[in-house]
């Protein structure tokens, strides 16, 4: 049986480089992009973590958190890009034991889903997945969306594309 995880982002890049992540580590993963979606993902789905942003269109993640918490037994991880003290604090009051600051490393968010899985990152279920997965992604027809890249996420179009428009040496030397 595989964990299931509910990724509750709004940014629908970042939560499908999200999901994919977790995935490739051997997780059942699911999306919602708001909360309202969250709740009756959860009601459907039923996560054993759900890892939720901080601020979604239609309400605060904390009240996603207390709708899912009222019907099931679920862990928590907060993603924010919003690391303010009484955020941190309220989330800590709530029991949420692993929040997460925008950017982050995607091994730092599978580190925090494996610990309250009570499992190891290198355990996975079947065949290692995480195996061939930069291979796997970038055979596919789309991008992928977010790397890493230098210790912070990049769009990976927006690098390649940057890199193709730089000046090579002849025009670095003659300015045209």
């Amino acid at each position: 049986m595989l964990n299931k995880v509910l990724v509750v982002e709004d940014e629908k890049l970042l939560a499908e480089n999200l999901k994919d992540y977790l995935q490739a580590q051997g997780l059942e993963v699911r999306m919602a992009h708001d909360g309202g979606a969250a709740i009756g993902e959860a009601e459907r789905f039923v996560p054993d973590v759900m890892v939720f942003d901080y601020r979604l269109p239609d309400m605060e993640g904390f009240e996603v958190l207390d709708a899912v918490r009222l019907n099931r037994k679920c862990h928590f991880v907060l993603i924010t890009g919003h690391p303010t003290a009484e955020v941190c604090e309220r989330a800590r009051q709530l029991g949420v034991s692993h929040i997460l600051f925008k950017p982050f490393p995607l091994a730092e968010l599978a580190r925090a889903v494996c610990d309250l899985l009570g499992m190891e990152r290198g355990a996975k279920t079947g065949a290692n997945t995480a195996e061939g997965f930069v291979e796997r992604r970038q055979s596919r027809t789309e991008s992928f969306p977010l790397q890493l890249y230098d210790g912070s996420w990049v769009l990976a179009d927006r690098r390649r594309t940057s890199a193709s428009m730089a000046p090579d040496d002849e025009q670095l030397l003659t300015g045209e």
